[in-house]
């Protein structure tokens, strides 16, 4: 963003603060991205802090990467294997809609359920757990 070059006016005693609409855009762009990063800042911290205290499993970087970016940890960690929902239904006996439900969030899995999406995808169960939650 470039140079803000506010104009200020005096309306009925109250100083107001006049900017163009590029530069009202550009700055508001400038707080969300700024909120974003404070959110990102916020997750990374917490996963440290449980880290530290033998809590938390250390996931891959591109794992990461993509919960932090808001993709969910099931799909997350499917895509990084490689493998299709429907690779996993073929493992786990089940459909590829439940599979696509659980990604989603629409459904919740039960641990039963989790371990055996774990084992199709030969990782740890831990890891299917959220790491914002």
């Amino acid at each position: 963003m470039g140079e803000l070059n506010p104009k200020f006016i005096d309306i009925g005693g109250a100083e107001m603060v006049l900017l163009t609409r590029a530069e009202f855009d550009a700055l508001m762009q400038r707080i969300e991205d700024a909120e974003e990063n404070a959110e990102l800042v916020a997750i990374y911290d917490e996963r440290m802090a449980r880290l530290k205290a033998g809590i938390s499993v250390v996931l891959p970087p591109e794992v990461s990467m993509r919960v932090l970016k808001g993709e969910g940890i099931l799909k997350a960690l499917r895509n990084w294997r490689g493998m299709t929902q429907a690779e996993v239904a073929e493992k786990t006996g089940f459909t590829q809609g439940y599979l696509s439900d659980l990604e989603a969030g629409k459904r919740e899995g039960t641990a039963q359920t989790l371990r055996m999406i774990a084992k199709a995808l030969e990782i740890d169960p831990v890891m299917l757990v959220d790491p914002r939650e």
